[in-house]
């Protein structure tokens, strides 16, 4: 039984029917999407069980989640009491895989390192393909990559509850702090799973970490996997930076002023990126010509449009406080800045003390979280708030906040499941917001 049929679901369906394996499917939610996903899984001979699951439950071998199902869901929790196995969609994929496989976790800058990576590899002419929670699911591409692709595969905490025998080649851990704290419920739970990534690594593979990160150095204790470190800060066996310079194993790559993303977090993604690349044997002229054209990927830190003076960004996929400071601090002018969304269990007060510090002159609060952050703006003495509940009210409040020259940051610290159904389309809505602004 597969639970769940948004991508991952329905790919892990179809992978499981082209096996030979008779296969139901439950999905607790409804929309039109979903439904139309449910007609075409039957047509292709799926089960759509209804209400009917848990009686369909007793039936089955093997239930798969799907990456926004908890392992504490109760059909879950009673798949396991029942002695049924349970894995997660990545799992799924992983067992039919038959090539290397790369992964990337980490709390910030994993879809826009697997896509540098990914860049790199284009311009090496690897094969590959980008995969897992970058929106193309493993279970998806089974056939391309074991036809001789490279799986370069971006991987989440929620992917990672529900991964047994998965063994990156190479597994990359960018950073951690606080996130999904809604579902994991303690931030020591969530490094737990991030650290799963490593768990069946063997002295044949990689662990790519991050020295600069005190939790993620702390990994490499008790690893069987070969360590290599990126770092801003340390000259380490792996790759750093020196001056103006990025170096591999002592050897120079390339220029920071050769890379086309500004702000410290960039570096930071390319660092991570040069060491993956440079362990799957790239050469050092690939790796600058891909990052010297890299466009970034959308939602992050994506410049919009400059209406009446004021520069417009794009930050929505910004869902936690780690990833809108390296927002904040990656803008050069006066900023106003939007937040709020669904909460995921975080707390806000670092981040107004360091919106006091820096250069946001003006913060709009919208969506679910507004009276939270509210709250935390008044305990950290930042004292530059509009609340508002209506997210177009929002755009048109930091415009009116905001003078020429500056910019206007949308990055919300929060999910986006309050108001809009994934970041994307709280993206493609701001900007459509700002695109008709005059």
């Amino acid at each position: 039984m597969v639970f769940g049929v948004s991508k991952s679901g329905v790919a892990a369906v179809k992978l499981l029917l082209k096996a030979g394996a008779s296969c139901c499917f439950y999905e607790q939610l409804s929309s039109p999407k979903i439904e139309k996903s449910k007609e075409e899984l039957v047509a292709l001979g799926a089960v759509d069980v209804g209400e009917k699951a848990e009686e369909a439950l007793d039936r089955v071998d093997i239930l798969v989640l799907s990456p926004g199902v908890a392992i504490n869901h109760p059909l879950a929790v009673r798949a396991k009491k029942t002695g049924k196995r349970i894995l997660g969609e990545l799992e799924l994929g992983y067992l039919f895989l038959k090539t290397p496989l790369v992964a990337v976790t980490g709390t910030n800058g994993k879809t826009t390192t697997i896509t540098m990576i990914g860049s790199v590899l284009d311009h090496a002419k690897v094969p590959h393909e980008l995969v897992g929670n970058i929106g193309n699911p493993l279970s998806g591409k089974i056939d391309e990559l074991n036809a001789g692709s490279l799986a370069v595969t971006e991987v989440s905490s929620f992917q990672l509850e529900t991964v047994h025998a998965f063994t990156p080649h190479i597994a990359c851990i960018l950073n951690l702090s606080p996130d999904h704290l809604e579902r994991h419920y303690s931030y020591e739970n969530y490094i737990y799973l991030k650290k799963r990534i490593l768990k069946n690594m063997r002295e044949s593979e990689y662990a790519v970490l991050n020295y600069d990160d005190e939790t993620v150095r702390g990994f490499a204790d008790d690893q069987r996997a070969k360590i290599v470190w990126f770092s801003l800060q340390e000259r380490v066996y792996g790759a750093y930076k020196n001056g103006e310079e990025i170096f591999f194993n002592y050897q120079p790559v390339l220029r920071l002023d050769e890379l086309s993303l500004g702000g410290e977090h960039n570096v930071q993604n390319a660092l991570a990126c040069v060491a993956v690349c440079k362990l799957l044997g790239v050469e050092n002229e690939a790796i600058r010509a891909a990052l010297t054209d890299f466009k970034g990927v959308r939602h992050r830190i994506e410049f919009v449009k400059t209406v009446d003076g004021v520069n417009f960004y794009n930050d929505s996929k910004g869902t936690n406080t780690g990833s809108t400071i390296s927002a904040v601090l990656s803008m050069k002018r006066p900023t106003v800045l939007i937040l709020g969304g669904k909460d995921k269990g975080e707390e806000y007060d670092e981040l107004f003390r360091i919106l006091k510090e820096n250069a946001v002159t003006h913060a709009v609060l919208v969506g679910e979280s507004r009276y939270k952050m509210m709250d935390a703006a008044a305990r950290s003495g930042f004292e530059r708030i509009t609340v508002t509940g209506d997210f177009e009210g929002a755009i048109r409040i930091a415009k009116m906040f905001c003078e020429p020259g500056g910019n206007v940051l949308f990055s919300p610290a929060c999910a986006s499941f309050d108001m809009f159904e994934n970041y994307e389309e709280r993206g493609e809505k701001f900007c459509k917001i700002v695109g008709e602004l005059t």
